[in-house]
């Protein structure tokens, strides 16, 4: 049940987009045992200066293509593999043309109360469970 919110410069394809969501979800259903059949994505293309990634914080080599995945999900994932996530991520961005500089990760945790699927309610943590 990640929420993923992925942002990028305006003008990509739609074939590129739709290839990466595949990709961030694919690393996401490998790596980190989401379910393939869970898939929350939000894209946002964003106006040129509307995207300010510094292009080389790290070290590394960002261009004007850069990209920002964000993960929100469940807390209790190992260091292990988060690491693996990104390295699947970096790899499969490479298969479709997408320079792994450009594509900065963001992982934020969180517990089952955090989150309403809709109908007002905590369906991962009903209410009746915690009395």
């Amino acid at each position: 049940m990640p929420l993923v919110r992925i942002d990028i410069p305006q003008g990509w394809p739609e074939a590129r987009i739709a290839a990466f969501a595949d990709a961030v979800h694919d690393s996401l259903v490998e790596t980190v045992d989401v379910p393939h059949n869970d898939r929350f994505q939000v894209i946002t293309e964003h106006a040129p200066r509307r995207l300010f990634l510094d292009r080389t914080y790290f070290g590394v080599d960002r261009g004007p293509g850069a990209s920002v995945v964000q993960v929100a999900f469940r807390r209790g994932r190992s260091e292990d593999k988060k690491r693996a996530l990104y390295a699947a991520i970096a790899r499969r961005a490479r298969v479709i043309g997408i320079r792994p500089d450009d594509v900065m990760v963001v992982l934020l945790e969180n517990t089952p109360v955090d989150w309403s699927f809709g109908a007002g309610l905590a369906q991962m943590a009903p209410a009746e469970a915690m009395a």
